[in-house]
């Protein structure tokens, strides 16, 4: 067992605040590792497991698969069915949530240390026992479907389904990870197993926990939850570049507020550039009013009320993109306004002023992300997912203060590609005409 003491200050007016986060590397006995921050002050445990994979090891032609059977987790378990699970729950003021991405199949737990045998049992049950009993099946299936039959008229999922299919092509990131009405109303029981053995095995499995647990208790709870879970789940995807043009994709809806969505290849999270990626992003679109989009489209004229820009370093594949909203009349003015700023950083990088202000901000707010165990057990399986080690908690602050005006006038030259910058927009946008059906 590995030990990593970090220490944070934060300074607050004339108060210095100190947290100092203890993480420990932990192996049990059956081979299963975790990442642990022990805190005893209270008698309570978050508890995050993550799965490696998610929607993105649906099989073809059961497109949804892993999605329900992800919200049939909590539905029944060994001999208890969708009732007796949530009244089991309640009984021991236990907190176990279930959710996915295209990536991702999450857990998160919380619970008294008083109950944590109980809450144990209800977690392993729920992972290992689940019954997929008909009566959940179907249930669960209907509030998918309604959830898909009111996407079907939301302009922003329309937005996000027409541009995920332009980049990412026949890759499963291409599609809905929810599925479609005819994909999730054919799926069987049969297809829902294989989807659970496929999704939750123990060589996709990332474990961190913070708070009232030793790293004994944790190695013993890790080989009770995890142990008769498949050796091995399905193979995932193949890593795909994501190529792009120059363009407009007009989806014709009626709206009196056209929103957009632009963007192109990214940078992989363990690309060594990619700080100098994230402090230029922040200062380009994700730094919230004090960015230069913000600043250009809406302070500016009065384009929007919202622009934002993020960096998507998915498993396999990378994007650097934006959305906006703005009326039908003005959309296309915002969209060269965009335009325009992402060859300006191309071609010219930020001001000393800019890159201070981000490092101020981004250094300032990291060690506020500490606050709660159920918030730091999210960060230590995030970090790991991310190949990140324990120390990069202590290092990451120093490697944001690092980034030079050299560093980010170099990536953004070689990132932001304005020749490769497409946009969809969904609504009826005034004077842009290359338009696709839905």
């Amino acid at each position: 067992m590995k030990r990593f003491v970090l220490a944070f200050g934060l300074i607050l007016g004339a108060t210095v605040a100190h947290a100092e986060i203890d993480i420990q590397e932990v192996e049990s006995s059956g081979g299963f590792d975790a990442w642990l921050v022990e805190d005893h002050t209270i008698p309570f445990v978050a508890l995050e497991l993550r799965f490696r994979g998610g929607g993105s090891l649906d099989l073809e032609g059961k497109r949804g698969a892993t999605n329900l059977m992800v919200g049939l987790l909590e539905e029944g378990a060994a001999d208890m069915d969708s009732r007796g699970f949530a009244e089991a729950k309640e009984a021991i003021a236990a907190e176990i949530s279930y959710g996915m991405t295209d990536d991702v199949v999450r857990i998160s737990t919380q619970f008294l240390t008083e109950t944590q045998d109980d809450a144990v049992s209800l977690l392993r049950a729920s992972l290992v026992e689940p019954t997929f009993d008909e009566e959940s099946i179907e249930r669960v299936r209907q509030q998918v479907l309604s959830s898909l039959q009111s996407d079907a008229t939301d302009p922003d999922k329309i937005l996000s389904r027409t541009f995920d299919a332009m980049v990412f092509g026949e890759h499963p990131y291409a599609t809905d990870y929810n599925g479609t009405i005819e994909s999730v109303a054919t799926l069987t029981r049969d297809d829902i197993v294989t989807a659970w053995h496929n999704a939750i095995a123990q060589d996709r499995v990332y474990v961190s926990a913070a708070g009232d647990i030793t790293a004994e208790e944790l190695g013993a709870l890790m080989d009770r939850v995890l142990t008769d879970l498949p050796e091995q789940g399905a193979p995932e995807p193949e890593d795909i570049d994501v190529v792009t043009e120059a363009g407009v994709t007009v989806v014709p809806f009626e709206t009196p507020q056209a929103v957009a969505m632009f963007g192109h290849g990214g940078m992989e999270r363990d690309d060594p550039d990619f700080f100098a990626a994230y402090v230029m992003n922040t200062i380009f679109g994700e730094g919230g009013f004090e960015s230069r989009l913000m600043n250009e489209v809406r302070e500016k004229r009065g384009l929007t009320y919202g622009i934002y820009s993020y960096l998507v370093p998915k498993d396999h594949a990378e994007l650097v993109v934006g959305r906006v909203a703005s009326s039908n009349d003005r959309i296309g003015e915002a969209i060269d306004v965009i335009r325009d700023e992402w060859a300006k950083l191309a071609e010219t990088g930020v001001t000393e002023a800019e890159l201070e202000q981000a490092k101020t901000y981004l250094t300032g707010a990291y060690p506020l992300r500490f606050e709660g165990n159920g918030p730091i057990a999210k960060i230590l399986v995030g970090m790991q997912m991310d190949g990140l080690s324990p120390d990069y908690v202590t290092d990451r602050n120093a490697n944001i203060e690092a980034v030079t005006l050299d560093d980010i006038k170099r990536v953004a030259a070689e990132l932001m590609k304005p020749d490769e910058l497409a946009f969809v927009v969904v609504g009826q946008p005034e004077g842009l005409s290359d338009t696709v059906g839905q």
